[in-house]
């Protein structure tokens, strides 16, 4: 499974931004999607995750700002991040989950994209 995301920039705190991860490779509507996030520094974060039939889970620091959404038609997973603070400010990254466990540790995945930087300004 290949993954390019796509989406980061630059934007003003309070603003909005989507992601996307496009998927290869694979069936992707058996995949669970994982989203995670790294500053320097820091070791890196869940984010949230979307298995197969569609359930989503977030970390609690995202949690009713940000939504995870699926295309299977278009092999491709969305991250769409609202109200946005200036601590969202990182590298994401979108992973695969070929067991689709629905764990939130990175170590379930095993799938990695490349990562898309996003900067919130304050």
């Amino acid at each position: 499974v290949q993954l390019q995301a796509s989406g980061g920039g630059l934007v003003q705190a309070g603003g909005s931004l989507r992601l996307s991860c496009a998927a290869s490779g694979r069936t992707f509507s058996t995949l669970a999607m994982g989203w995670f996030r790294q500053t320097p520094g820091k070791e890196r974060e869940f984010v949230g995750l979307i298995m197969s039939g569609g359930s989503t889970k977030y970390a609690d620091s995202v949690k009713g700002r940000f939504t995870i959404s699926r295309d299977n038609a278009k092999n491709t997973v969305y991250l769409q991040m609202n109200s946005l603070k200036p601590e969202d400010t990182a590298i994401y990254y979108c992973a695969a989950d070929r067991d689709s466990s629905g764990n939130s540790r990175e170590a379930w995945y095993d799938y990695w994209g490349q990562g898309t930087l996003v900067t919130v300004s304050s």
